[in-house]
């Protein structure tokens, strides 16, 4: 299916589906890659009520790990406390007088992640965000830190803006900081769905939106975990396949999804198939608890195999969508380094599961 508007297109009519990728040579006045908008974290990890691990959370690190990894350039913008723990490559705003967003997510073999707020740090302000222009804005708060305005001037400064739903419908429990979740429509976001080109989703919180709705007004990705990904369009329905995934801990994929999704945008592939390279980091990204250290020789191997598909699709009008081809050139790559293997990964290094 075709999906092919350029990178620097306005946006009166989504879902925009393709971006064209940069010229070889940018000017100091040309707009610059990606901005990123959301706040960094401290997670600890709880099984059976014991701490398994703390490691550097929210969906901006994991993001802007993947984008850094495969050398996209990146702005990042996030707000922590005096306490943040953490060096990182894109240093954040600090708010002295408040704490580092903390959440503790429990993990019971009977049940299901239980997520919590422990902790909150400033929301990011209109004002905390650059006046330059950007290629793509992705808004991806973990702890209610996008504010309505702040995504409108995101809309105002981004030729193209992708959005986790997470950063839109969650909400917060007054006494335990349980994380819920609220209906699209009852968030305060609703009117802004029309000016964004992508709203990306689990298949648990596309349950609080209506996707025929948002399909109409842009390119809704819904991830699935183990079953891959679902691209709804305007008129048209993908379904993007999985790579294998052995799980240690799911935070985190959806957001490394979603960063291998826009490489794969600036990389020039169409949604589908940036949607595989999202699929891919996403499956990489649960083998671990904290960040992933992605190995530099598979990353070669897939920027080969992004740069054959891009030689492929120029030369075919027709070429296929199913991205079996694609998907099998990938997985080799994919799994040549895989930490299939009883150790933890926690923040990319072995550890004991003791």
């Amino acid at each position: 299916m075709p999906f092919s508007p350029s990178l620097h297109d306005p946006l009166p009519q989504p879902p925009i589906m393709t971006l064209t990728p940069p010229p070889p040579q940018q000017t100091p006045t040309s707009p610059r890659r990606v901005l990123i908008v959301g706040n960094y974290c401290h997670d600890v990890l709880i099984q059976n009520g014991t701490v398994v691990a703390e490691t550097l959370g929210g969906a901006a690190s994991f993001i802007s790990n993947v984008l850094d990894s495969s050398s996209v350039s990146c702005d990042l913008i996030s707000k922590v406390g005096r306490d943040f723990k953490y060096d990182v490559a894109h240093p954040p705003i600090v708010a002295p007088e408040k704490e580092t967003t903390v959440f503790e997510a429990y993990f019971d073999l009977a049940a299901d992640r239980v997520l919590k707020r422990v902790a909150a740090c400033d929301p990011i302000l209109p004002s905390d965000i650059p006046d330059s222009r950007f290629d793509i804005g992705m808004a991806v708060g973990v702890g209610g830190e996008i504010l309505p305005e702040t995504l409108e001037k995101m809309v105002e400064i981004c030729d193209v803006v992708a959005v986790d739903i997470q950063a839109l419908i969650r909400v917060f429990g007054p006494v335990d900081g349980a994380v819920k979740l609220v209906d699209l429509k009852e968030s305060g976001f609703r009117h802004l769905m029309g000016k964004i080109g992508f709203l990306k989703a689990s298949s648990d919180e596309a349950l609080f939106m209506d996707v025929e709705e948002m399909r109409r007004l842009c390119c809704v990705v819904v991830t699935s975990g183990e079953k891959g990904c679902r691209i709804y369009d305007k008129d048209d329905e993908t379904v993007v396949p999985p790579f294998l995934a052995k799980q240690v801990d799911p935070t985190g994929a959806g957001d490394s999804f979603l960063g291998g999704l826009v490489v794969g945008l600036v990389e020039g592939l169409d949604v589908p198939d940036a949607a595989l390279l999202g699929n891919l980091f996403g499956s990489i990204t649960v083998e671990h608890i904290g960040q992933p250290k992605f190995d530099s020789v598979m990353l070669q191997k897939v920027k080969d195999e992004v740069q054959r598909r891009k030689k492929q699709c120029n030369l075919s009008s027709s070429h296929n969508n199913d991205h079996d081809e694609f998907h099998a050139r990938l997985s080799p790559a994919r799994f040549q380094h895989s930490p299939l293997q009883p150790k933890l990964l926690v923040n990319g290094h072995l550890c004991d599961r003791s």
